[in-house]
């Protein structure tokens, strides 16, 4: 327990305590006097009143599949696509110029098409959200294997390993600080489209309670929404940080996180 509060940023806690402080004294006082502004309280109200009807756990749980099954998707393909790119000349000569364009194509700009061609349904957002998770993994896994050491190279020859045994014990556990720092980009990412696909089109998640209630006037219910979107991005990340200490200890000295 001691060594878990450690590596707590405490300072960044207490900067977000004394701001919601100074927000609720703002209202208070009339210091801020905006019509659709409510104070932290009331917005922590509205958020247990949709815990308890069961609305906010819903679109939660919804936003979270989402999120989780696109990055997913995005991790398998993306780390595949990038140890190619990385190992084959062949493939980087055909598939460069198709990355550098697809990956700047703006994730926005897709979802027209992805409602087009799937309708607004969940699978709409899986797509659309794996499509932009897709691309930092891909980009990281190709800089991670291009980062290997020769001399690391050399020892694969020297042993005469296979190609799927040089990837498994050489390639992969020196390039995965950087393919885990595509995945908790990917992770975000996958996050932010799921919110914006169900703002768009998809009459479910985080993104549609927030749009219907803000729609509703009902700002305290639609900044709970929104104070829900980021505390699930922190938990997302926190846990892929632990889940991935606990793989390999060795990767995160304290002091060292990426």
């Amino acid at each position: 327990m001691a060594r878990n509060l450690r590596h707590l940023n405490v300072g960044g806690i207490a900067l977000l305590v004394a701001l919601a402080a100074l927000w609720q004294l703002a209202v208070g006082a009339s210091l801020i006097d905006l019509d659709y502004l409510p104070a932290p309280t009331e917005v922590v109200q509205a958020g247990v009143e949709q815990v308890e009807a069961g609305a906010l756990v819903t679109a939660t749980l919804h936003t979270l599949g989402v999120a989780l099954a696109a990055w997913l998707i995005a991790l398998v393909l993306g780390v595949a696509l990038g140890l190619l790119l990385g190992f084959s000349a062949a493939a980087r000569m055909v598939f460069t110029t198709s990355v550098e364009v697809l990956r700047t194509l703006p994730v926005v700009a897709f979802v027209p098409v992805a409602v087009l061609v799937f309708g607004l349904s969940t699978r709409m957002e899986v797509v659309v959200a794996a499509w932009a998770a897709l691309w930092p993994i891909v980009i990281n896994t190709l800089g991670g294997v291009e980062a290997v050491p020769a001399r690391l190279h050399e020892v694969a020859a020297v042993f005469r390993l296979s190609g799927a045994r040089r990837i498994r014990s050489i390639v992969l556990p020196a390039a995965a600080p950087l393919i885990l720092v595509g995945a908790r980009l990917g992770l975000s990412f996958a996050l932010i489209v799921a919110v914006v696909a169900e703002m768009i089109g998809n009459p479910q998640g985080l993104g549609h309670l927030v749009i219907r209630t803000q729609q509703a006037l009902r700002t305290e219910a639609m900044f709970a929404g929104i104070l829900v979107i980021g505390l699930l991005g922190v938990a997302l990340n926190a846990a892929l940080l632990a889940l991935t200490a606990r793989a390999a200890p060795d990767m995160f000295e304290p002091g060292k996180r990426s």
